[in-house]
């Protein structure tokens, strides 16, 4: 009954708002996704009919209600010299074949679905938490920078491109003000933001952005304004236009196995790149969504999602993709909130292909500009330049250069570096941390009582606080208040005690855990004799699963 429950509730709580935010983002996505496909170098339609599998797929089985997915050009990026290779492969044949670049985009697929499948089956999709937070800002101001520039390649050329401002300044100026459809399109731009800026202070009963799209539209439409349109922009990128019909099962692709001979080097690598691009960005979307609706979701569920939408792609003519920040806080803002929501977005998005063509191909592209516009500015960590000077020097770094990476380089680079940055400053931390506190015993025994963490960084340190020499003939180390928390830890123990035996010296070792003990053991019989039991001792161990665990600890009887 409880199950049942929560499956309505993730399914739809208000099926009103999930429905008019589906079709919200629907409206969204047409132009990313034939965006992001002309940079990939494959069809609009590919493009659209990737953002419908991913989107319907993840919807339904992922493990985000109301998070978006499609075509991202995160991925597209990554696909373009694939498909490139392809295309001079399939050229040069003794009979060549046109378009295997994208045959060969399919197959790679089917791999990177593999791969996110095998993430999510051995729960690999935890290791999202352990991104520390200056790299989720950065995360975000990057991907909100990247979500900004990619929509100026939307803007027709406000100024001819043989003008320079720097020599011509007089001239650069004239020919902008002299413009008339780029302010044109800023005006409509404008109109669509203020819509979107002012509506919900009056009502939040219907998404703003949706009425600011009908709004604007209906202007251009009905007062038969020139202006760019989703439509004409399909057409100017080599497109024919929006109509299409179902995906089709692509069994020809497994005829095209034998053309890989030799490349098989570039398919795996790029499918490795492409299922790690996609797992990054959509676990990071998955966490910044919780803090929005604050909410928990399944990221290993997710992982497994995006594999099966991906491997679908593969076999009915998709491009790919995985979840989409910008398309995610228009369904979340707009009020979408269940899985209702993705659902109605994917399925809207088929209907305008088969159905609606010519219809959403009048859209003007300055709406949804305005709305992406004001993505942007709702998905930008404002927040990050109040407190970049109150932060730690070190995570300000952080912060910083995985937003430059994520928009110099790409998503995927940028967290992995932000995450080496930060565990290496972390690191470096608790290595100057470890002290030794020394006092003589009256009985002429030196303790040294050994405080702060003893692992791989601190070793050094800790060598450096004995005096094998120079030490009285009995020692004891206390480890009280220390954790030995790896092997090389262990090992500086282990080379210690000989140092002191070598010296012909008695040394005790106190306060150890369980398991350094049953270690120490196994390295050798002599630490019987080192080690000395005490009803005091550490019982730290691997945390178990807290998942596991779903009453208070108090009801569970430990050992």
């Amino acid at each position: 009954m409880i199950l049942g429950h929560t499956t309505r509730k993730n399914f739809t709580q208000n099926p009103k708002n999930d429905i008019l935010s589906g079709l919200t983002v629907a409206l969204a996505l047409v132009p990313e996704a034939v965006a992001f496909a002309f940079v990939a170098g494959v069809d609009p339609l590919v493009g659209l009919y990737g953002a419908f599998m991913m989107g319907i797929v993840t919807a339904l089985f992922g493990g985000r209600p109301g998070m978006i997915s499609g075509a991202t050009g995160a991925m597209a990026v990554v696909m373009v010299h694939l498909i490139q290779k392809g295309n001079e492969v399939g050229l040069a044949l003794d009979t060549p074949i046109e378009n295997l670049g994208l045959q060969w985009l399919f197959i790679t697929l089917l791999f990177v679905g593999g791969i996110q499948i095998l993430a999510g089956v051995f729960k690999l999709g935890k290791f999202v938490r352990l991104i520390p937070h200056p790299v989720m800002m950065g995360f975000v101001n990057g991907l909100a920078i990247v979500i900004f520039l990619s929509q100026l390649g939307l803007f027709p050329n406000a100024v001819p491109k043989d003008i320079s401002i720097w020599s011509n300044t007089s001239q650069w100026f004239e020919a902008l003000f002299s413009n008339g459809t780029f302010w044109k399109m800023m005006g409509f731009i404008g109109l669509t933001m203020g819509i979107m800026y002012g509506l919900p202070k009056l009502t939040k009963k219907i998404p703003a952005a949706l009425i600011a799209i009908i709004v604007v539209a209906c202007i251009t439409i009905f007062g038969s304004i020139e202006m760019s349109t989703v439509g004409s922009f399909i057409r100017e990128g080599g497109g024919e236009g929006l109509q299409g019909g179902l995906p089709t099962f692509q069994d020809q692709v497994f005829g095209f196995f034998g053309t890989l001979s030799g490349h098989w080097d570039l398919i795996i690598s790029t499918a490795f790149i492409l299922a790690a691009v996609g797992l990054i960005e959509s676990l990071m979307t998955l966490n910044l969504v919780d803090e929005i609706t604050e909410t928990r979701g399944n990221g290993n569920r997710e992982c497994i999602a995006q594999g099966g939408a991906n491997m679908l792609n593969g076999l009915f003519g998709g491009m790919g993709g995985c979840a989409m920040i910008g398309q995610s806080i228009i369904n979340v803002d707009s009020g979408g909130r269940g899985r209702l929501s993705g659902a109605v977005a994917a399925i809207a998005l088929l209907c305008f292909v088969l159905f609606g063509a010519p219809l959403i191909e009048q859209i003007p592209i300055a709406a949804l500009v305005g709305v992406m516009f004001m993505v942007v500015i709702g998905t930008f960590a404002w927040s990050s330049f109040r407190i970049i000077r109150k932060i730690p020097l070190s995570d300000a770094i952080v912060l910083i250069a995985v937003s430059a990476i994520t928009v110099w380089k790409d998503l995927a680079v940028a967290v992995i570096a932000g995450v080496i940055i930060s565990a290496l400053v972390f690191a470096w931390k608790n290595a100057t941390m470890i002290r030794a506190r020394k006092r003589i015993q009256a009985n002429g025994t030196k303790t040294y009582e050994i405080w702060g963490p003893l692992f791989f960084g601190s070793i050094q340190n800790f060598n450096s606080k004995f005096d094998a020499k120079n030490d009285p003939d009995k020692v004891e180390i206390d480890f009280v208040e220390s954790r030995v928390s790896d092997h090389s830890a262990l090992e500086a123990i282990f080379n210690i005690v000989n140092k002191y035996e070598a010296e012909g010296k008695s040394i005790k070792l106190k306060h150890l855990s369980e398991d350094c003990k049953i270690l120490l053991r196994k390295a050798s019989p002599k630490f019987e004799e080192v080690i000395i039991e005490d009803v005091d001792d550490p019982r730290y161990h691997l945390a178990a699963d807290p998942e596991k665990f779903t009453k208070p600890l108090s009801e569970y009887k430990l050992d």
